[in-house]
């Protein structure tokens, strides 16, 4: 390849293909920022698709990519603070007498395994 042949190339006007590309992007960028940069290829071609563009999913997935549009595939998670006590307490009945003098009096479990 001659150096001649790559400055006939930058002096070429753009393709239709890029005009479009570059169009589509304009209407990436602002879906994806209306989401709050949270929504990934397949929301935003699904606003598109709401808009009347017509175009393929592979296409904005090759369009995000290539411009590091990225969906926020997680979200921080919180933590509790919790004082350890539970939130009702029952009253103890039996009081730790658990010899009883008739059947289906009393009942009691265990729940160790928690």
């Amino acid at each position: 390849m001659h150096r001649s042949g790559y400055y006939t190339w930058l002096q070429q006007p753009q393709s239709l293909r890029a005009k479009e590309d570059k169009r589509l992007l304009g209407l990436i960028k602002q879906s994806w920022m209306a989401s709050g940069c949270v929504y990934g290829y397949r929301k935003v071609h699904h606003d598109l698709w709401k808009l009347g563009e017509s175009c393929s999913k592979s296409r904005v997935e090759r369009l995000m990519k290539h411009y590091k549009l990225k969906a926020q595939v997680g979200y921080k998670k919180r933590r509790y603070m919790s004082s350890g006590e539970p939130a009702t307490v029952a009253t103890n009945i039996l009081k730790r007498q658990f010899d009883v003098g008739q059947p289906n009096q009393s009942w009691v479990t265990d729940i160790t395994y928690i």
